[in-house]
Formats: structure tokens, C-alpha cells, sequence
């Protein structure tokens, strides 16, 4: 392939073969790149605690150094140091012969080297904004130094010449709140694969007249699972739930949820097709700011999604589900039974090829 593209991961906390999926983003952006151009992944982690998920994603890996205790207030150092790392080998590899003709960068809190790698091999480079960095650490997590911090981020995302935003949300933020200029709204895509809904309802042990009702994710406490056992009790349907990390959910009795752990590939694309709806019930103090990954998944599978109006959800259900109210249990429980009676959607895919595409003419031109 003629045309050479760096992709960089410098966040610790998004290592490539993660189960999350921001780690999943990861692996199927890199594959459509690879697909189109020369692509080298530069990642700060492949794995952590968790174990090693997904298919096999070659990358140059930096490392995250150790920081002692004494100086806990400067450990945010460590992930500028990280990031950097990064920058330097990539300039390294440029200078030595393999000049990207692109660099992207999946936006990393204290990582300007994206930038900062681009701008001495003179080459154009993109910044993939997935989140509002220091607002979401603040909500989830700790930000040591604050002050630095916003001014760390703004003075990266102004340097960036061209930045693809995944939400609606985003791109106004970045507009208004932060004054960027070229940004593109860049949603999230899906890996293809119908999936075969006869193999995966007999590997999750349903019966073929038994409804199901599903949720995709890691479990996060924004996600709005805990209400998922009370909605399947309700329209008495089985409950699957599929991803690592999957607790008890109240409302339900133990024997009537399916868990499935971490699934790709086919195995995915089956488990998801095998669902009546499948679900994305956030609640209403979830971030506004994601692109869930989910929706796209059931989406592809021709699954009816039922989710919460927060973000861009109501907008990427149409013609394939129902948005309710983020609080409104009944409501809840009224789509899923309506989604349950209905025919099934047609089939939307949008490939993580297009996303990878689209990046490219807004690096590229």
C-alpha cells in the first residue's frame, strides 16, 4: 500500500486488547486503517489486569512507568510521559524511513503527542475526540491539578488542524466551548456480520418461542443495567447479558438471565441476533457526550433497540426502535413490550470502513 498512516493510543486506561468498549473502538478502527493504508499502531498498553480480549492487534507498545507514592500529586506526569514516548517513536521511525502521510490520535488526557509528532514530520494529522477529557475524569475520577489540566487539553484540541468528533454533543462543545474550527461529526461504526439467530439462541440456551431481551456492554454504572431485571420481569422475557464484568441485577430471578462474559467476532453477531430488543437504558445523569457502540451493534443485527433520550440515542434509533424518557420505567417497559410484537427493523450497518474513510478525507483532504 502506498499510503502510511500512524495511529496513536497513548491513553493507559484504553489498552488495545481491553474488553471496554473504547478498547474494542480501538481494535476495529485500526483494522478498517489497516485495510485502506500501511497502518502502525502506537499504544501506551495492551493489556492490564483484566486479561487479553479480542483479536490479536499488532502495536508498538510504550508502557506506563511506575510513580512513587511521595509524589502522588505529579502522577498525572506519568501519562504525559506515556504519551510521548509515543511521539518520539513514531518521529523515530518517520526520520528512519517510514514517513506516515497521516498521523490520527485518539484524544488522550495530558497527550499532546499527536500533534506534536505531526507538526516535525510536516505531515497532516487528525485528533479522534470520543469524550470531554477533564469533564469526564472530574465526573468519574480525580483531577489532581485541575487548573493545568483544562489548560493542558484546551491548548491541544485548539492545535489540532483537523478533529473528528463521534456525538453531536461533542462537536457543539468543541465549537462553542472550546472554539475549534475544522471539527467533523464522526460516529462509531460496527463491525459486519448479520449473525446467524438460530446457532446463537441454541449457545444461549433459549428456546425458540421464548422472547429475549439483551444488553451489550461493560457494565458501567451510567449504563442503566440495574434496571434491566425489573424490565425483563415485566414483559417476562429471558435477560441476556453480554460483556465482562456482568453483576447481579434486582428484579429477576437468577435463573432467567443469561450471562455470556466477554464475546467477538461471529460469536458476537450471534449472541446479538439471537435478542427480540436489545437495550441501551440510560439513565438520565449519563454522560451526553458517547456514541454508543451498542446501538450500532443491535442496529446491524437487525435487532429493535429500545433507549433512553440521552445524546444522540433517539436520533440513531429511528426507523429501528423507540427512545423513552432516561427516568421513566413504565415507559421502559411499554417500548420493550411494543418493540417484542413488532417486525423486526431492517438491517443498518454503518462499517467502521467508512468511519476510517471519512478520517482519512478529513485528514487528507
Amino acid at each position: 500500500m502506498s499510503l502510511r498512516l500512524a495511529y496513536l493510543v497513548g491513553a493507559p486506561g484504553v489498552p488495545v486488547q481491553g474488553p471496554s468498549g473504547c478498547s474494542a473502538h480501538v481494535r476495529a478502527l485500526a483494522t478498517a486503517f489497516s485495510s485502506m493504508a500501511d497502518t502502525r499502531v502506537y499504544a501506551a498498553r495492551k493489556s492490564d489486569h483484566r486479561g487479553v480480549f479480542g483479536e490479536d492487534l499488532p502495536a508498538w507498545v510504550g508502557g506506563v512507568p511506575g510513580w512513587p507514592s511521595w509524589l502522588a500529586r505529579y502522577r498525572e506526569l506519568r501519562e504525559v510521559w506515556a504519551a510521548r514516548r509515543l511521539g518520539r517513536r513514531l518521529v523515530e521511525d518517520g526520520l528512519s524511513g517510514w514517513m506516515p502521510d497521516l498521523v490520527v490520535e485518539r484524544h488522550t488526557l495530558f497527550s499532546d503527542a499527536g500533534w506534536r509528532a505531526a507538526s516535525r514530520l510536516h505531515v497532516p494529522h487528525v485528533l479522534e475526540v470520543n469524550a470531554p477529557l477533564v469533564l469526564e475524569r472530574e465526573r468519574f475520577e480525580t483531577v489532581l491539578r485541575p487548573e493545568w489540566a483544562r489548560g493542558w487539553e484546551r491548548d491541544v484540541l485548539l492545535a489540532a488542524p483537523a478533529i473528528a468528533a463521534v456525538s453531536r454533543w461533542l462537536v457543539r462543545w468543541l465549537r462553542q466551548e472550546v472554539g475549534c474550527r475544522n471539527v467533523r461529526w464522526v460516529p462509531n461504526g460496527v463491525v459486519p456480520g448479520k449473525g446467524d439467530r438460530a446457532r446463537g439462541r441454541a449457545r444461549l440456551g433459549l428456546t425458540p418461542e421464548e422472547p429475549a431481551i439483551g444488553f451489550v456492554g461493560s457494565f458501567k454504572p451510567w449504563h442503566g443495567h440495574q434496571r434491566l431485571g425489573a424490565v425483563a420481569a415485566a414483559v417476562d422475557a429471558r435477560l441476556v447479558l453480554i460483556g465482562e464484568g456482568s453483576e447481579d441485577v434486582p428484579g429477576i430471578a437468577p435463573e432467567r438471565v443469561v450471562r455470556t462474559g466477554f464475546l467477538d467476532g461471529a460469536a458476537l453477531s450471534d449472541a446479538i441476533a439471537a435478542l427480540d430488543v436489545g437495550l441501551a437504558p440510560y439513565p438520565d445523569d449519563a454522560p451526553p457526550w458517547f456514541c454508543p457502540l451498542k446501538i450500532f451493534d443491535y442496529r446491524a443485527r437487525g435487532v429493535p433497540v429500545v433507549t433512553t433520550d440521552v445524546g444522540d440515542g433517539s436520533m440513531l434509533v429511528r426507523g429501528g426502535g423507540l427512545a423513552v424518557p432516561p427516568d421513566d420505567l413504565d415507559a421502559l417497559v411499554d417500548a420493550v413490550r411494543r418493540c417484542l410484537v413488532s417486525a423486526r427493523p431492517p438491517i443498518r450497518v454503518r462499517s467502521w470502513g467508512t468511519v476510517a474513510r471519512e478520517m482519512l478525507e478529513l485528514g487528507l483532504g
